[in-house]
């Protein structure tokens, strides 16, 4: 079990914050806080009953973990009062919670998770069989999946476990059952898999499972970060309380929570993940509605930015358009000079892609499933010899790997950082 430590989700918040320089990290703006919106609502008058029980939460959170982002601290803590609600939810977000290494505070986390969560389903060597006959559709579990990693680290380990990952992955959205033949007449019977998750690893997950994910990115703690030990016997009942609180909070705004459509700053299967966290924080009111919409998409973007140069087709595609823009953009490029350029960007992948680096066969495998294939070309010097036409990229580049614009600001105005904490 890790020892208490910290985690990040670096935050790009509004252009004049402070920047924050952390050692072998690249430095990123100061995230944004809940202070100032509690100072103004204190002035205002009382705090809201589910603002303040969602503040009580991420105190606790905070006690056990040092969280140097806050949206990091916001989403977890949207997350699990999003559990106390799940019938009321179109999609389950499952939070990804890793880390490049061991004792990086997966585990603690995850054990403040299961003691505050509604209804929580701990899937230790569970079967899927087992799992899916554990989801009740009106009253769904949490399911909670420590060391995910060793369910895909490898790939005999991953064939082992698709059908696990594809619980996960269907589990995501209502209405998509599993069939599974049941009794002695094998009469084909639909199981649920609609329930969210959390699931703590080394390493990221697979992407079909990421791409469905809150992310939450654990470091280790740094030798100031000092946080309280979690003992069972002692601080169970404490966040027990916290659960309690939640359930009888937002168990009868069942049917209000069903009807809301809340302004997303996110779209897409973005804003069907962070849809309940949304909602959760609209019903709390507070600073909560502008907390969870920068939380949004300072975590949204920051992922993006991770599948742009993680996904390796993706980086291919970055690479290529790269490529094309270093020569100016010309109509087309000779699939030799392109290899060359690819092969030769020593922050990619390509010069160690088998014994030869990036070759025409493996490029052409890459390219394969956008339906990108090269051809004989002509070029402006009279030759001829395969290569790539510029315009069969631009519709995949749109797609797959836009230029970055301007994120769109936040529905709410963002708040200020909370005294001695980093981003």
């Amino acid at each position: 079990m890790d020892e208490p430590t910290s985690s990040t989700t670096p935050s790009t918040t509004p252009d004049l914050t402070p920047v924050v320089a952390v050692p072998g990290q690249l430095a990123i703006p100061a995230a944004p806080s809940a202070d100032r919106d509690r100072d103004d609502a204190s002035s205002a008058g009382p705090r809201p009953e589910g603002a303040q029980i969602l503040a009580d939460l991420r105190a606790q959170i905070k006690r056990y973990v040092v969280m140097p982002s806050e949206e990091a601290l916001t989403a977890v803590t949207l997350w699990i009062a999003a559990t106390h609600l799940q019938r009321a939810w179109q999609h389950a977000p499952r939070l990804a919670i890793v880390a490049p290494e061991k004792r990086c505070g997966k585990s603690r986390l995850l054990d403040v998770v299961t003691e505050t969560v509604r209804n929580p389903l701990i899937t230790v060597n569970a079967s899927p069989a087992a799992i899916f006959r554990s989801i009740d559709d009106e009253d769904p579990p949490a399911l909670l999946v420590d060391e995910a990693d060793t369910l895909f680290s490898t790939v005999k380990a991953a064939e082992k476990n698709e059908e696990v990952r594809g619980l996960i992955n269907a589990g995501h959205q209502r209405n998509r059952p599993t069939l599974r033949v049941t009794g002695p007449e094998h009469k084909p019977t639909a199981f649920p898999t609609f329930a969210m998750a959390a699931l703590a690893g080394i390493g990221d997950l697979p992407d079909t499972v990421m791409d469905r994910s809150v992310v939450i990115r654990m470091r280790r703690r740094a030798g100031g970060e000092k946080v309280a030990y979690f003992r069972t016997h002692r601080d169970t009942p404490a966040l027990h309380a916290i659960r309690d609180r939640l359930s009888a909070w937002l168990q009868p705004l069942y049917q209000r929570a069903l009807e809301m459509e809340p302004p997303m700053p996110v779209e897409d299967r973005a804003a069907d993940t962070w849809e309940p966290l949304v909602v959760i924080a609209d019903l709390a009111g507070g600073e909560w509605p502008a907390l969870a919409r920068t939380a949004c998409r300072v975590m949204t973007d920051y992922e993006a930015g991770q599948d742009e140069e993680g996904g390796l087709r993706t980086r291919l595609l970055v690479g290529i358009r790269r490529a094309f823009a270093a020569e100016n953009d010309p109509a087309v490029r000779g699939t030799k000079r392109l290899l060359e350029a690819l092969n030769a960007d020593k922050e990619a992948p390509w010069a160690e892609y088998g014994a030869n680096g990036l070759t025409p066969r493996g490029l052409q495998l890459l390219l394969q499933p956008y339906g990108i294939s090269s051809a004989n070309r002509r070029f402006p010097d009279g030759t001829q010899a395969k290569g790539f036409a510029r315009n069969q990229f631009l519709d995949t580049w749109a797609r797959y790997c836009p230029e970055p614009t301007r994120a769109a600001e936040p529905a709410q105005p963002a708040a200020e950082p909370l005294p001695g904490t980093a981003a």
